[in-house]
């Protein structure tokens, strides 16, 4: 898997968008005191079961892994997009 350009600015981005998307569908509260680890998981988790994104392969699903797919979706993400609106 090769690393993109800029894949922390993309995670970070993906982050703030997967989270607002979250929030937004109220299936969600993130706390302060919630690791970056914590939030990765249940983002990645929520796109994948709303078919926003692409499963990995249950033996791939490393947090590495997540975060390199997550940067991915968001890069891919037009930005007209209603989920990138409403972040």
């Amino acid at each position: 898997m090769k690393k993109l350009k800029n894949e922390a600015e993309l995670l970070k981005d993906a982050l703030r968008v997967g989270m607002a998307y979250a929030e937004g569908r109220g299936v969600v509260e993130f706390e302060p005191t919630d690791s970056a680890k914590e939030k990765i998981e249940y983002v990645y988790r929520l796109l994948v079961h709303d078919h926003k994104l692409q499963p990995l392969a249950k033996d791939q699903e490393t947090q590495p892994n997540m975060k390199h797919k997550l940067a991915l979706w968001i890069s891919k993400l037009p930005a007209d997009d209603p989920i990138r609106k409403k972040a």
